[in-house]
């Protein structure tokens, strides 16, 4: 080992006392620079003493106790055979210059820097060098720093056995994951895009009388052959769960969607649309039942709106509003039977509660609410005045349901229904195309009025609910019997068996039919198969119950072919003189689905009726005879009056029920998913992710931005005076006049709708 160095000459003439006759302050900063210059001179000593160790240190022999220098060995540094002079090198860069003697003799102090900066750049230099890191391909682990290297071994062993390491990659793949998916999408092709155009112009083929069928082929054709081409393809798991499900419109939509999720394209809206929601304080949800006609009228679509308001609000968490049009006093004499006529609204709201407790034998919690409307002669039917949607508040435009929705919306000149409320159903009653065939010129009103009709309920509607197949085919629309049986008729059914069960007679009487005495109503078609077969029902007898503009006519073409019919005046159907009649005959075809049909299936009657799409629901009833040729007809006649007719199961009286028409009804309309939350968003977050991606991920919507034009159209159109008199409009009805303004307490008409200017 080297001996340590002596002190320099420098140092010794630092401790020689300095003499000088200046003053302190000069004496004060001479001993504090020379003790500068001798520590200065102490670190270079020093520095210089340890690079004499270094370059002649020869390593000791290992101690007795190896286990003491484990961790001290464990810290040298290992460096490559090859490197042996780099530590020399490195050191030997570090060192300063030798101190000189002017160096040593100047009062100013001068450190190396440049030294130190060459010094640490090479340094940096030889890292790679030191370390190993000559190419991409050395082996790593040797060359490391054991502790390092233990350290490493110990997280791998980690991040094995670790669950935890495993669910903290799962997430951040998660992260990842869309991003990753949307760059494996494929992009559209032309048969997809000519698909995706034909499906989205379903509103302007439809006013051109394409058939729906024909188009859904078209789409399936063109989507077809792209189909094949993307199941051969990698797809993400997400899509091939999708593709070839067998729903050409699902497929075709979810595509569309995740093309466009995967650039990032965000829709927030259309070009017609009000976004506006409804938020309900009181944590109800508000429905409003809006319908053409209203009791004593007894039609089906007074008696069926009420009875639907009266089982929908038996829920605590609907609050239901029935709007029913107000007749002023010269229109009551013309619809209301029997000279029944009130002189205000709260009146006639009093009767109408009456007469539905006496039958459903609850008391029902619901509103109604009158809006004006006009009687017209010509098509028999109360045509509504001004915009009916304002007399329903803001606050309380949640969902609207609209019964005969073609009918409200003919000649409605207001707001549209769908931007007010958040969810709007039509119920299709009536099959008008049939009515007006038998008018002059049937084929060419009926022409028009189908494209009406495909108009205003696809700008109105969200969903449209047809209760037979007899009815036209509009867009967004389903099949489903949404009505039901008075509970009374349930009963008398009831009654009838518990007769038979103590073996009484029930029936003492043949036939009958009940109907408002039109000839739309089916009686051509009675009196026409009566008068053909004359001869084979020899003793038939017949009695007629109904009141109607054309009772005169048929009458008279009875008496002609001389028939056995008695006609009586009209009655409730559940008039005690009517439960003694065995066979209930009704052969229309032009009903969408006949009450009374359904009303003598409750009380255990037999019923022969025409095979049409307007008693297919009625077909699954034993007691339900039809008949497709006049032959038939008589033939089922016989069977009924030679025949008892079957009890009806438990089940199929709930199937008549008004109990089991809510279910379906909320079931078909999509209100069973609306009424459970609160708005369609939360709604939407309980659908699948395919569902979800598809609605949240969209494009302007061509469908929907041509509905929203055809109701803007429509409410231009009927807008102009000169234009809803040519189509047949009652004057005076864009507006209600004076006379509704007083019977409803409402602002005169000039100050409702002011014309400005001169």
């Amino acid at each position: 080992m080297a001996t340590p160095p002596q002190p320099s000459a420098m140092a010794t003439r630092s401790k020689t006392p300095t003499t000088t006759t200046t003053t302190s302050s000069a004496n004060a900063f001479s001993l504090l620079s020379n003790a500068w210059r001798h520590d200065l001179q102490l670190m270079r000593d020093r520095a210089t003493s340890f690079r004499n160790l270094a370059i002649s240190f020869d390593p000791p022999p290992p101690p007795q106790n190896p286990a003491d220098m484990d961790f001290v060995r464990n810290l040298r540094l290992r460096l490559p055979a090859t490197s042996e002079g780099s530590g020399a090198r490195r050191i030997q860069k570090w060192r300063l210059p030798p101190p000189t003697a002017t160096a040593m003799c100047s009062s100013r102090i001068r450190i190396g820097l440049v030294n130190i900066k060459d010094a640490i750049v090479a340094e940096v230099e030889d890292t790679d060098e030191i370390w190993g890191f000559e190419g991409e391909n050395s082996n790593r682990e040797e060359k490391d720093w054991e502790p390092i290297q233990k350290l490493k071994t110990k997280f791998k062993e980690f991040e094995k056995n670790s669950e935890f390491v495993e669910k903290f990659k799962s997430s951040l793949k998660l992260i990842c994951k869309e991003t990753e998916e949307s760059k494996e999408v494929p992009p559209l092709d032309v048969p997809e895009l000519l698909a995706y155009f034909v499906k989205q112009s379903s509103p302007f083929l439809d006013q051109l009388g394409v058939r729906r069928d024909f188009r859904e082929k078209v789409v399936e054709s063109l989507y077809s052959k792209s189909k094949n081409q993307l199941l051969l393809r990698s797809l993400s798991s997400e899509q091939s769960s999708v593709v070839g499900n067998g729903n050409v419109n699902d497929e075709l939509d979810l595509r569309i969607a995740s093309v466009l999720h995967s650039t990032g394209h965000r829709y927030n809206g259309e070009l017609w649309t009000d976004h506006t929601t409804h938020d309900p304080s009181d944590n109800k949800r508000h429905l409003a039942i809006v319908t053409t006609a209203s009791l004593p009228w007894m039609t089906g679509t007074a008696v069926n709106p009420l009875f639907r308001a009266a089982y929908l609000s038996k829920s605590a968490n609907r609050k239901i509003t029935l709007m029913v049009p107000w007749l002023c006093a010269s229109d009551q004499e013309l619809v209301y039977p029997d000279n029944v006529t009130f002189s205000s609204p709260e009146q006639q709201e009093v009767y109408i509660h009456n007469w539905l407790e006496e039958r459903i034998g609850f008391k029902a919690d619901f509103k109604i609410c009158f809006y004006p409307g006009k009687f017209s002669k010509e098509r028999r039917s109360i045509i509504p005045a001004g915009d009916t949607s304002q007399f329903i508040p803001s606050r309380e435009a949640d969902i609207a349901i609209l019964e005969e929705p073609e009918h409200l919306n003919w000649y409605y000149h207001g707001k549209r229904w769908t931007d007010k409320f958040n969810h709007v159903v039509g119920i299709v009653h009536t099959n008008y195309l049939e009515y007006i065939k038998r008018e002059k010129n049937g084929s060419l009103q009926a022409f028009f009025v189908k494209h009406i009709n495909n108009w205003v309920t696809r700008a109105h509607c969200h969903k449209v609910l047809r209760l037979s197949a007899a009815t036209q085919d509009l867009p967004r629309s389903e099949i489903c019997n949404v009505h039901g049986v008075n509970p009374k008729f349930l009963k008398i059914g009831e009654k009838i068996a518990a007769d038979k069960g103590l073996g009484q007679k029930a029936f003492t009487k043949g036939a009958y039919f009940l109907g408002k005495m039109v000839w739309a109503k089916g009686y051509r078609e009675l009196i026409d198969l009566l008068a053909k077969h004359k001869s084979d029902l020899d003793g038939f007898k017949l009695d007629v119950y109904g009141n109607g503009q054309d009772a005169n006519e048929v009458q008279s073409m009875a008496r002609r072919f001389d028939l056995n019919i008695n006609f009586q005046k009209g009655r409730d159907h559940a008039d005690d003189s009517l439960h003694g009649y065995k066979v209930f005959i009704n052969p229309s075809v032009s009903d969408v689905l006949c009450t009374a049909t359904a009303e003598a299936l409750a009380m255990g009657k037999f019923v022969v009726c025409a095979d049409h799409p307007s008693n297919e629901f009625f077909r699954s009833f034993p007691n339900c005879l039809t008949y497709k040729t006049s032959e038939d007809f008589v033939a089922k006649v016989k069977q009924a009056l030679e025949n008892e007719p079957q009890l009806l199961s438990p089940e199929q009286r709930y199937q008549l029920s008004w109990e089991a028409a809510t279910q379906r009804f909320l079931e078909y309309s999509e209100l069973d998913r609306v009424l459970n939350t609160q708005d369609d968003a939360a709604c939407s977050k309980t659908h699948n992710r395919q569902k979800h991606i598809a609605k949240s991920v969209s494009m302007p919507n061509l469908s929907e931005i041509a509905d929203g034009g055809l109701a803007f159209a429509h409410y231009c159109f009927t807008g102009s005076e000169f234009l809803r008199l040519c189509t047949g409009a009652i004057p005076g009805t864009q507006n209600y006049d004076k006379q509704h303004a007083q019977d409803l307490h409402l602002l005169p008409p000039q100050v409702q709708n002011p014309i400005y200017g001169w």
